[in-house]
Formats: structure tokens, sequence, C-alpha cells
């Protein structure tokens, strides 16, 4: 299981972190200033990446870096510091990217899963109800067991590469509402048109070929949610 730190003062924002990102999977450790942050990696550096807020108490973000860059940890500075000659000074000082807030969660999911895959610390294969997909071999298969093991049957489902990254998508974000204007600029990686039905066509089709027609619901006039339920 990838391992992040999440070093935030603010604790409703870590809360949130927190949640969102326990929910995709990851095994979140939350602290709340910059020199127990330094304390607690000075033991354990088996971190796979950290998320650091920039004005933290007693040792701030930048100098934090500083003590993080000999360390290999990939970092994402998380800051209300929007300027950029912040954004210039955060990157320049070693971090892999820079966030700032108030941020989307999947905005969020999908920059630390950028920064995973350039560290080639991503997992290999995602679960969800009877479907293991698997990343590096760009296959979904599915078992006719809702709770399959490796050693059960599994056929392979026929994805195109956006239906395959859009599935993904919504299983690093089960249970969470996605909008369409965010699962477009992710997936598409361009600016989301109003009047576009690519995302709702891909829906469909992905319902139809995964017969998720009860799990991939509609959120009226928002977007769409994979409920595990």
């Amino acid at each position: 299981m990838i391992k992040l730190l999440i070093v935030e003062d603010e604790k409703p924002i870590s809360d949130l972190m927190v949640m969102n990102l326990t929910r995709a999977g990851y095994k979140c450790t939350a602290l709340y200033n910059g020199r127990d942050a330094a304390d607690l990696l000075e033991e354990n550096q088996s971190f796979d990446l950290i998320l650091l807020d920039i004005m933290l108490p007693e040792v701030n973000g930048y100098e934090l870096m500083e003590f993080i860059r000999p360390m290999g940890i990939p970092v994402i500075f998380i800051t209300a510091m929007a300027s950029l000659d912040n954004r210039i000074k955060g990157l320049t000082s070693g971090a892999e990217d820079y966030i700032v807030k108030p941020f989307e969660i999947v905005e969020l999911l999908a920059r630390i899963n950028i920064v995973l895959r350039r560290y080639n610390k991503t997992d290999s294969v995602l679960r969800f109800k009877n479907f293991k997909i698997d990343i590096d071999n760009k296959i979904v298969l599915r078992s006719d067991s809702e709770n399959a093991s490796d050693d059960d049957s599994f056929e392979e489902i026929k994805l195109t590469p956006k239906e395959l990254e859009l599935f993904v998508l919504f299983v690093r974000n089960v249970n969470m509402t996605l909008f369409k204007d965010k699962i477009f600029e992710t997936i598409w990686e361009t600016e989301w048109q109003p009047e576009s039905r690519t995302v709702d066509l891909h829906v469909q089709r992905l319902r139809k070929k995964l017969g998720l027609k009860d799990n991939l619901v509609t959120v009226y006039s928002t977007g769409y949610r994979l409920s595990d339920k």
C-alpha cells in the first residue's frame, strides 16, 4: 500500500485529505507542524510521498523541504500562497508539484498519481467488487465472484484507452461525486466545454460494458459517482 505523509496545520483540511485519500486506497499519516514531521522523518523514511503545507508552526515548509530533499521522497506543496514567486520558489526548492488552496480532491488525486508514476510507486493492480484492473498491462478483468481472489477465473473486458482511464479514475475515487468538468479535464487534458457530451457518452458505454448500471450513478446536473454499495 502506498504511504503518504500529510503535513498540514489546518485540521479540517488535513482531515478531509486523510478521509478521501484513505478511501482512495492510500495509507495516510497526518501531522500538524513541521518539527513533528522532521522528528518522524528522522526515524522513518518509508513514505512514498509527502503532502506539505508551507505556512507551518515551528518549522515551515521551505525549511522542512531542505531536510527532506536528501531523503529522495517526492513532495507536493499544498498551500494558500498563490503568487508566481511562491510557486517558483516551491518548485525550485525541489518539490514535484505545487497545489494552491482551495483545491478539488479529484485534482489532488490526479496530481498524486502523476508524481507516484514518475517515481514508479503506483499500485500496479486496482480492485473494485469483482473487477481487477492491471494498470501496467492496461487490462480490465472480471470474475463471477464479488470477493474474487487471484486464484479465481477472470475474463478480460475490452475497453478503449479512454474508457480504461475513466474506470481507473472512478475506482480511485470510489463513493465520491466527480464533477463533469473535472472528469473531462483529467482524462482528456483540455478545457471543459459545457455543451460537450463526451463524458456522458463514455460513462454510458462504461456502464454497459461493465454491467455497472446500479453502481455508476448519475448525480443530477453535477456529474457521476461510482458506488460500492
